[in-house]
């Protein structure tokens, strides 16, 4: 019997316009992210606008709110189509887009304040991450309401995509989140040192794996055939190729983490699945340009299609350059430059942003019902996104080939070449600008594409609920011949598909977290290694705050080349009472794991305050605010209690004499300091900031 319904259309309408918002909002912040790297001055003497505060606010406004608005806006409108059923829900569709929009606007405001976590791609705080986990749910009991009540027996590749995402993607956000709150707004991780750097990349890779690919790759199954008006290459490669990227992508998060104190055998586990995973990512990718066979015409007229085959060429690249990153050989040179930056771009400028730009360009003429306003404005956008993403990239590479290599190279006298980290920073300025150009160039092709699509929505009149028809689904199916087979059958269960993707999704990372939490060889103890004091410990939570990670790593590789610079190498049981760690993943300043000692209190004060004072050429920003601001000293007891209960071994009662430790060390600070012709009083925040610096490493460092 046929039955009639309509499409939700009002919701993708919400998600494609929040997809646009955000994208300029992310990549405005972006740009001057970049241009504050060659004109510190752009940091605008404010603690809310500092590198280190905003960077994390670009990261997130790119990844959750322009590419996640835009998986919505993707799976909303096709999972209707391929299941022949409007959204379970309208009530949980508008829950789902209004909670995601407060969550950014959430994160967009607490970032600036510093309230971060330091997890990098997760920096929002507790209650975010609890919203997060509520929508997300939501989410998901809307999109499987709506394949439960399907008219479609069979589930297509898109959704097996979608359903994977979803799983995977709860289970990141659960385990990278359990947090022990201290206060509304401040919480420290439960994991420390070496196992809350392998929960963080693990978390971190899989979110590029299922966050930013995944959900990618079942759009572009369906988008793409779509436009091309071909149906896909290979039913039988979609089937390899999803089962095999799912359950290798998960093991390869240990690649983040080569020549650290992560165990040996985890690291080794991530180079080998890295190397695997370059198959199930190309055989994606051929899936996708070979459903162009015998419409390659198209593309040279269509800038839709344009957009889709640079973003599955930008994807084959960047999942073939990540395995190669992967390589020992070159990680050592790769990690903590550039050119990982560079390689991030290429996935997210060319693989989201141009499948994204690609979709919104066919979608939205036909929920308005109406034409495209302006062919030729789209393929301006396509090539003056192209070259930004070539002005972006190709710098950027060069940069890292340079920071790699200057920091590596010794003399003939066998001593190193650069000692001094500020000149490899001064010879990367000129690329730092073309990078930064790219990134206006694509930034104009998206505002250009505003309007364009703001004309389209114009000329047309939204089709709020398109109407349909389709068969119901009968109890009665009898399978026969192909469709009795082993997939067919899965296609049609879709609980089992489910609970089936997320016991591939959780066999690689159990086998590597459960040794690591488990066996206490992983991560040798060091006796000399004490908890922070409490000034140490707040000055701790300030460089958190300040977001000083994101430019300084505390994690010396065993390099003849980072031993000369900076020390002794790094040992994991120096971070057992690390909680988060702060290893960091690019090293746009030095290393600070030594840095205890190196210099004097009055070096530290007069370097935060004014730092080409002190290393003339340097692109940090001033922290004037540090010494003005007085430390909060209120949240200490909460706070000695709460690492006490993450197992830092402070003893019973510690938390009352805290404060009287914490002001005795910040007075001989300040002293210090007078004597060096710095008035400052000892309750100001900078007292604690250079406590903990001074502190960073002292435990075993080498004489």
């Amino acid at each position: 019997m046929t039955e009639k319904f309509y499409y939700d259309n009002k919701i993708v309408r919400n998600f494609a316009i929040a997809t646009i918002v955000w994208g300029i909002v992310g990549m405005t912040v972006g740009l001057l992210v970049a241009m504050q790297l060659f004109k510190p001055a752009l940091n605008m003497g404010s603690q809310y606008t500092t590198f280190g505060r905003i960077r994390p606010l670009h990261t997130n406004a790119v990844i959750f709110a322009f590419v996640g608005n835009a998986i919505f806006m993707g799976v909303y409108y096709s999972l209707q189509r391929l299941l022949k059923a409007r959204m379970f829900s309208d009530a949980l569709s508008s829950i789902h887009f209004w909670g995601w929009q407060l969550i950014i606007v959430a994160t967009a405001i607490t970032l600036p304040l510093g309230l971060t976590t330091a997890h990098e791609y997760a920096e929002m705080e507790w209650p975010i991450d609890i919203a997060i986990t509520l929508i997300w749910v939501v989410f998901g009991i809307n999109m499987f309401g709506t394949i439960i009540k399907r008219r479609e027996k069979h589930m297509y590749v898109a959704i097996w995509f979608y359903i994977a995402t979803f799983v995977t993607v709860a289970v990141l956000h659960i385990t990278n989140s359990i947090q022990l709150p201290i206060s509304a707004f401040k919480s420290y991780y439960l994991y420390a040192g070496v196992q809350d750097a392998l929960v963080q990349w693990w978390y971190g890779h899989n979110a590029v794996a299922f966050f930013l690919t995944t959900p990618y790759l079942g759009m572009m199954y369906y988008y793409l055939p779509k436009m091309a008006g071909r149906p896909v290459y290979s039913y039988k490669l979609s089937i390899l190729h999803f089962w095999s990227l799912i359950f290798i992508y998960i093991w390869a998060g240990p690649h983040h983490l080569l020549y650290t104190s992560l165990p040996g055998w985890a690291q080794s586990l991530g180079v080998a699945f890295s190397i695997m995973l370059i198959a199930p990512s190309w055989g994606g990718m051929i899936n996708g340009l070979l459903t162009l066979r015998g419409a390659w015409d198209k593309v040279r007229e269509d800038p839709k299609l344009k957009f889709m085959v640079v973003g599955i060429t930008a994807y084959g690249m960047a999942t073939f350059e990540g395995p190669m990153l992967a390589l020992k050989q070159i990680n050592a040179i790769a990690h903590y430059t550039d050119w990982i930056v560079a390689h991030v771009h290429v996935g997210a400028l060319g693989w989201n942003g141009f499948l994204t730009f690609g979709i919104l360009y066919w979608l939205i003429p036909r929920i308005f019902n109406t034409n495209l306003y302006s062919k030729k404005l789209a393929s301006f956008h396509f090539w003056i996104g192209t070259l930004g993403i070539i002005f972006y990239a190709v710098p950027l590479y060069f940069a890292g080939f340079t920071q790699g290599l200057m920091w590596k190279e010794f003399t003939a006298e066998g001593v190193l070449k650069y000692p001094n980290f500020l000149e490899t920073v001064i010879q990367i300025i000129p690329m730092y600008m073309l990078r930064a150009l790219g990134g206006a160039l694509y930034l104009i092709g998206v505002i250009v594409m505003t309007y364009n699509l703001y004309k389209t929505m114009v000329l047309g009149k939204l089709v709020a609920n398109e109407p349909a028809e389709a068969q119901a689904l009968t109890a009665d199916y009898v399978a026969q011949g192909a469709e009795k087979k082993w997939h067919r059958v899965l296609e049609r269960k879709p609980m089992v598909f489910m609970v089936l993707s997320l016991v591939v999704i959780l066999i690689g990372g159990m086998i590597e977290m459960m040794p690591t939490f488990t066996i206490k060889s992983n991560v040798p103890t060091i006796s000399s290694v004490k908890p922070y004091t409490p000034l140490e410990l707040h000055g701790r939570d300030v460089y958190i705050r300040e977001g000083c990670v994101n430019c300084h790593s505390q994690m010396i590789r065993p390099f003849r080349s980072e031993t000369e610079r900076y020390g002794e190498y790094s040992k994991a049981g120096e971070f057992v009472y690390d909680h988060p760690f702060l290893w960091g993943s690019k090293r746009t300043g030095p290393d600070l794991q030594r840095e205890g000692g190196k210099y004097g209190n009055a070096w530290h004060y007069n370097h935060l305050y004014d730092p080409q004072t002190m290393s003339p050429g340097s692109i940090m920003p001033p922290y004037e605010w540090l010494i003005d601001q007085t430390l909060d000293t209120t949240t200490t007891v909460a706070k000695i209690n709460a690492m006490r209960t993450l197992g830092v071994p402070y003893p019973e009662g510690f938390e009352y004499e805290a404060n009287a430790r914490l002001d005795e060390q910040a007075k001989a600070i300040a002293a210090d300091l007078k004597q060096n012709n710095i008035k400052v009083k000892s309750d100001k925040e900078i007292i604690a900031i250079i406590a903990y610096l001074q502190r960073l490493g002292t435990d075993i460092k080498a004489k």
